[in-house]
């Protein structure tokens, strides 16, 4: 059943799911064959996705100690440059061995866990702590960030290793769709967004799904909930949240897209890859 991934109501579905990716991204890495295959991420062996791994969480574990201890979080140095300095980050682990990698991973990523299972509900609303990249976020937002490493990621390396049509489960996917229009304000590309002014709908289908409509305008992306797409520009329909969230990283255009042309040319090039 859907439920509400922000709120601390819906901790343990998210929590839940976390564990699951969590599981099968473990399963990829146990196998030694898989070590150096390529995922559909390009520059990105399954060795690589061990070390971007590492770097998140221990970037995690770092900003919740220093907002725990008082200390201001560090200058954030935006999402324009995240893919970059992520890629930069997991290669620069590859000297690691096999064995290495792995146990570092799990280390940093037991103890995310214990971390996560821990939180009361003032700490999953209210605790802000410092992200690299985005600022202070409230707690709730780095579940969301292990659902989307660690679901995300793990498609990446199935589809290296030969599952090029799979889904993200539904329930996985579903936890990420409200986030999908964060990233989305997050990744707005200025050049492409120059001049841009349009109005367009999102349809989701499913029990995570939803209706929204979006308005680009002077480069900003804002969104509501709303089945009233009556003054629309396009509409981006997607069958399954799973299609939602791989088009939203990127990974393909999975959407059907349907009214003015322009519109659903411009709103495909607006967001720059993370």
């Amino acid at each position: 059943m859907a439920v509400n991934p922000m709120d601390y109501s819906g901790k343990d579905t998210v929590l839940d799911v976390v564990r699951t990716e969590r599981q099968k991204f473990q399963d990829v890495i146990n196998d030694p064959a898989n070590w150096n295959v390529q995922t559909r991420c390009e520059e990105w062996e399954v060795r690589d996705m061990v070390g971007h791994m590492i770097d998140v969480t221990e970037g995690y574990l770092s900003g919740w100690e220093r907002a725990h201890g008082g200390q201001d979080p560090v200058n954030a140095v935006g999402t324009a440059v995240m893919g970059q300095k992520l890629n930069e980050k997991a290669m620069a682990l590859r000297g690691l061995s096999r064995e290495e990698a792995i146990a570092r991973w799990k280390t940093a990523s037991d103890k995310m866990l214990d971390i996560f299972e821990n939180l009361s509900a003032d700490e999953w609303s209210n605790f802000l702590v410092g992200h690299y990249y985005m600022g202070p976020l409230p707690t709730f937002f780095y579940p969301a960030f292990h659902v989307m490493d660690y679901g995300v990621h793990t498609w990446d390396m199935h589809w290296g290793l030969g599952d090029k049509d799979a889904k993200l489960d539904e329930r996985t996917a579903g936890v990420l769709v409200p986030y999908m229009l964060i990233l989305y304000s997050a990744t707005v590309e200025p050049t492409s967004a120059e001049g841009v002014d349009v109005v367009y709908g999102i349809n989701v289908d499913g029990e995570w799904g939803g209706s929204w409509k979006v308005r680009v305008k002077d480069g900003k992306f804002e969104s509501e909930a709303t089945d009233d797409l009556d003054d629309a520009q396009a509409i981006f329909h997607y069958k399954h949240p799973s299609d939602f969230v791989l088009t939203a990283f990127q990974r393909d255009d999975l959407s059907e897209a349907t009214g003015d042309p322009d519109v659903i040319r411009q709103v495909r090039g607006l967001f720059f890859t993370i």
